[in-house]
């Protein structure tokens, strides 16, 4: 856990997969904009990024290579330091279809588990998620079972990109524990607790005290907010230990009734919260030291 002594990394999530340009025009979308927020973000003082992509023409999300490829690019040709995290989230959604739920409807996701992680084999970022989760979510179901967990974890771990573990509910503390122990991820864990997913975690400060009493007490730990809980989650996860995440992935709004212009205006809100709390914010550098990145990587980086 951070020692409150310790200084507090930001993540900003620029884009997610849920969030559709029809609840904010801010919305990053295309490639030179998703790495343009990404770089806004660091200016305001993220030292990580999370990283999805989409359809510049459609908006919806996607797993082109190509399109992360290029993020990737951009963000590197101007700034070295930045830490990027990359999503492996896409490809575990399920939506029966209504006469035979075995066969799958529109809406569903599901690929093979090597799939989901090639653009991670090909770019090699600093960190990619990897979700636990097999639960109802809203009206579908996303499958993360623990034997396709663990053919991810193998890519991974053979890139050697560290991954950030997404806990969605206590079984997935209990799913994570496990790996540990066999040796499909390896410690200090880095992980974040989702909260405010219907039918996952909902966003307290119990909620965020009991999943992080669960975890190795090596473990780095972030408690991430959706929607209206965005902003209480950053002083909860501050306070219970953790580091902070904002982002229009997680919520659209700056306040009640004002959304968010930027995802930089986020960071800066978030940052300006926890250094009023009485901490200080970690530098791409700092940061890498307390996630436990490899050295080359660092080197690479510049950092």
């Amino acid at each position: 856990m951070r020692d409150p002594r310790d200084k507090v990394f930001i993540t900003c999530a620029v884009t997610g997969n849920l969030t559709t340009p029809d609840q904010t025009p801010h919305l990053p979308i295309t490639p030179e904009q998703i790495a343009d927020a990404c770089l806004g973000a660091a200016e305001a003082g993220a030292a990580v990024v999370h990283i999805h992509v989409r359809d510049p023409e459609t908006g919806k999300p996607s797993m082109e290579l190509g399109y992360y490829r290029d993020v990737v690019e951009r963000i590197r040709a101007r700034n070295t330091q930045l830490i990027l995290n990359i999503t492996t989230g896409p490809g575990g959604r399920f939506v029966p279809s209504p006469d035979e739920p075995r066969i799958a409807g529109p809406g569903t996701t599901l690929m093979n588990p090597e799939k989901r992680v090639e653009h991670i084999a090909a770019l090699k970022p600093e960190i990619c998620t990897i979700d636990l989760n097999t639960m109802n979510s809203g009206k579908e179901v996303v499958i993360n079972t623990p034997g396709n967990v663990r053919r991810m974890a193998k890519v991974m771990r053979e890139a050697g990109v560290k991954p950030e573990v997404e806990l969605f509910d206590s079984g997935d503390i209990a799913l994570m524990l496990d790996l540990l122990k066999d040796g499909s991820l390896q410690g200090p864990v880095l992980c974040s607790f989702v909260m405010g997913v219907r039918y996952g975690f909902q966003p307290s400060p119990e909620t965020v005290l009991y999943a992080r009493n669960l975890l190795p007490s090596d473990a780095q730990f972030t408690a991430i907010g959706i929607g209206r809980s965005a902003f209480t989650s950053v002083a909860q996860s501050y306070l219970a230990g953790g580091h902070v995440r904002v982002g229009l992935e997680d919520a659209v709004y700056l306040s009640r009734g004002e959304l968010a212009p930027s995802n930089a205006v986020m960071v800066e809100k978030a940052r300006r919260m926890v250094e009023d709390l009485g901490g200080q914010i970690a530098t791409p550098r700092e940061a890498r030291e307390i996630i436990g990145l490899p050295a080359r990587l660092a080197d690479a980086c510049g950092a």
